[in-house]
């Protein structure tokens, strides 16, 4: 069983007790609810987002390891990302676009062979950290209540990431690939117009693993916007013997959804 039919087969494990908690099915969903549940929508969200570790070897089996959190500094920055999707009763669509920058400064400790290029001990180094994210997914909910929904899915997912170091010149180790994964989406309305969500895509399987998951509070600010602030953590990365490369970022996240 490959890594995406074990991470799917786990969370519909997971999502089989939330239906007795969902409340009336979808059968008795009618005006508002169910209209909600058809047509566009856009999602916005920003904030900021920090290093928590960042970890290199390029080439993965002959590089020097080094950090560009512990070893060098790197600043946190403001981001932006945008999905956009349409909701088709239980299926929902989507695309996701979610660049990421970060910038790195410091002195190297050790000698440092990245990629080709050996930055003395010593050595003022700049660095930098670009991952950016294109992502197709699709879920279905297999609980859809008034105070419960849960959707599980999948995620086609392109990125499109470089690691750069800098002394007089700069070296960079560019790397463009797909990676499969499971998605999947819990949103309990414990109050009124407020609810918390779960959102996320990850998988864990072969050389490498890829997370991105969302925990936030909710409040339908408007029959279609609904408002969210909370906490997302983008973690994963490869180890092969073309690059060793792992990286946890933490990010203050507000979003706003509006359907159309």
């Amino acid at each position: 069983m490959t890594g995406l039919a074990r991470s799917l087969a786990l969370l519909a494990v997971l999502a089989a007790p939330a239906a007795a908690l969902a409340g009336p099915t979808s059968t008795a969903l009618a005006g508002p609810t169910s209209t909600a549940l058809a047509g566009p929508w856009v999602d916005l969200e920003t904030g900021g987002v920090w290093s928590g570790y960042n970890d290199v070897r390029i080439p993965g089996d002959t590089g020097t390891r080094f950090s560009l959190h512990d070893d060098l500094t790197t600043s946190g920055a403001p981001y932006a990302r945008v999905r956009a999707g349409v909701d088709l009763g239980r299926h929902q669509v989507w695309a996701l676009y979610a660049p990421l920058r970060l910038e790195a400064q410091g002195v190297a400790p050790v000698d440092i062979d990245f990629f080709g290029t050996t930055f003395a001990a010593g050595t003022p180094l700049r660095g930098r950290y670009r991952f950016d994210s294109y992502r197709l997914g699709w879920r279905y909910r297999v609980v859809q209540g008034e105070r419960l929904t849960v959707a599980l899915g999948v995620t086609a997912k392109i990125r499109d990431a470089a690691i750069t170091v800098c002394a007089a010149e700069c070296t960079v180790r560019s790397n463009t690939g797909f990676v499969p994964l499971a998605s999947f989406m819990v949103h309990w309305r414990f109050a009124g117009p407020f609810g918390l969500l779960l959102d996320g895509d990850a998988l864990a399987g072969g050389p490498g693993r890829a997370e991105d998951v969302t925990l936030a509070l909710t409040w339908e600010a408007a029959e279609n916007l609904t408002a969210r602030i909370g906490y997302r953590v983008v973690e994963g990365g490869a180890d092969t013997a073309s690059v060793y490369n792992f990286a946890l970022l933490n990010y203050a996240a507000a979003g706003l959804t509006a359907r159309f």
